[in-house]
């Protein structure tokens, strides 16, 4: 019986871990319009994305969450080409996260005072689905998430880890924690 349960369980996970591998999450169309646009720094082309997104008219304002505290607004408006006009207008830096988990809380904060109804979440395909998870834990339920995500090519070392960081949070939220 223990070993059935054990083989049962192991096929599970495997074809678990085959289907995040291979589905990633894909871009948002252009077209879908939000209240704000909200980008989890981290690898390359989330932050030209957001930006790209803002400039194109897809959402009024832009949080750029989990900045390093070392990084000056004019340093990042020199990294990343963003106009004046548009930095002072539009764009946040958040300085409060430096995880997944403290991103969520950061943009809850930062939502509730800009009143934004809805989001488009910018982050790495591998990086959405546990990202959406912990926005939606933090957000209030009125509050729609688009998700909108960079296209990458992660290692088979970031989607083991990633997928196992999923199935926690996941697990964490059947259990009320």
């Amino acid at each position: 019986m223990f070993r059935r349960t054990a083989a049962f369980l192991l096929l599970i996970w495997a074809f678990g871990f085959i289907w995040f591998a291979i589905a990633l999450p894909g871009p948002l169309g252009r077209g879908k319009r939000t209240d704000a646009i909200i980008v989890l720094t981290g690898s390359q082309g989330r932050i030209e994305h957001a930006l790209a997104v803002l400039e194109a008219g897809g959402a009024p304002q832009l949080l750029v969450s989990g900045v390093d505290r070392e990084v000056r607004p004019r340093e990042f408006t020199a990294q990343f080409h963003v106009p004046g006009r548009l930095m002072q207008c539009c764009v946040t830096l958040g300085y409060a996260a430096y995880d997944t988990r403290s991103n969520a809380i950061e943009v809850a904060r930062w939502v509730d005072q800009h009143h934004a109804r809805s989001i488009r979440l910018v982050t790495a395909d591998w990086h959405m689905r546990r990202a959406a998870l912990e926005l939606a834990r933090e957000l209030p339920d009125d509050i729609r998430i688009e998700k909108d995500a960079v296209p990458s090519q992660p290692s088979l070392s970031v989607l083991f880890l990633e997928y196992h960081k999923l199935l926690a949070r996941a697990g964490g939220n059947l259990l009320g924690r």
